[in-house]
């Protein structure tokens, strides 16, 4: 499946941001993978940002994250450099973007 998500970084943190993920741990990237991920991108424009993730099973994908440590320390990361939840909206629901055109 892919799943499309739109995050926001801080805008006093873009390179702090942008540095962390030219340094992903490979422990992290091995637990990604393992969980089911094929794929995963990051797109910037200002402070918006737009991941495309394929994957097997993006719920599943995120249980199985959700405990790991070296995810617990990374995600602690992001969250002082995010603006949004970059799994799920406010409301606790999923925020993969609907689709809204596919070329055929």
């Amino acid at each position: 499946m892919r799943v499309a998500l739109h995050t926001r970084v801080r805008a006093d943190r873009i390179e702090a941001y942008e540095a962390a993920h030219r340094d992903v741990p490979e422990e992290l990237t091995r637990a990604i993978r393992a969980a089911g991920a094929t794929s995963w991108t990051i797109w910037r424009s200002g402070t918006d940002l737009f991941h495309l993730l394929e994957c097997e099973n993006y719920p599943r994908l995120l249980a199985e994250l959700e405990a790991l440590p070296v995810n617990v320390a990374w995600q602690a990361r992001m969250a002082e450099l995010l603006d949004v939840v970059h799994d799920y909206s406010q409301e606790g629901t999923d925020a993969g973007l609907p689709v809204v055109w596919e070329l055929p």
